[in-house]
């Protein structure tokens, strides 16, 4: 999900960033350039660190602009299908919650939450189990895995993730400590 990857690209620095201070101004702009963007491997940047500028830049003809070709340390972030994913509960909605996963959110869709009938308390921002009464509300901390992966390079926060928590092991963090109580001879942890 998360890794430290070397890169390397091209940035513009515009005339009027060409007479300061060029290690600030190049820092400045590789980040305004990179972070926050999908790269071509599918993996969202958070941030740039250990700029390198490589060589000397280019002048192109008509452009007072210098485009230098840098290396970067980056921290990226990268869904993994079927990867088990820690988040939590930032929205409910009548067909399930959005769950927060580092920097995106996934869609827990009501009928990958548990098997019980899910009542949707909206006023109350809480989906209920009918028959276990177990619920999930903005706040709770979840432990779920990814189903549906489809990142969108353009808008990286429009990219959609598909969760679950029907398998052995998901569920709400409190759901998880029950059932491992409920496992050790004597019903303690």
């Amino acid at each position: 999900m998360y890794r430290m990857v070397e890169r390397e690209g091209v940035i513009r620095i515009p005339p009027d960033m060409l007479t300061g201070d060029m290690q600030a101004a190049t820092k400045e702009l590789a980040a305004g350039n990179f972070e926050g963007r999908m790269t071509d491997e599918k993996e969202l940047v958070l941030l740039i660190a250990d700029l390198e500028v490589m060589g000397d830049g280019h002048i192109i003809h008509g452009d007072g602009g210098v485009y230098q070709k840098v290396r970067y340390t980056a921290l990226v972030f990268r869904p993994e299908l079927h990867e088990i994913v820690d988040g939590t509960v930032v929205e409910v909605l009548k067909y399930g919650a959005f769950v927060r996963i580092g920097p995106l959110d996934g869609l827990l869709h009501i009928s990958q939450i548990m098997d019980d009938h899910i009542d949707v308390d909206i006023g109350g921002e809480r989906l209920l189990g009918r028959e276990t009464k177990r619920d999930i509300k903005v706040g709770d901390r979840l432990r779920t895995r990814l189903v549906a992966v489809n990142l969108n390079e353009k808008n990286p926060r429009e990219s959609k993730l598909g969760l679950t928590m029907r398998q052995p092991g998901l569920g709400k963090y409190e759901w998880l400590e029950e059932e491992k109580a409920a496992s050790v001879p004597g019903g303690s942890a």
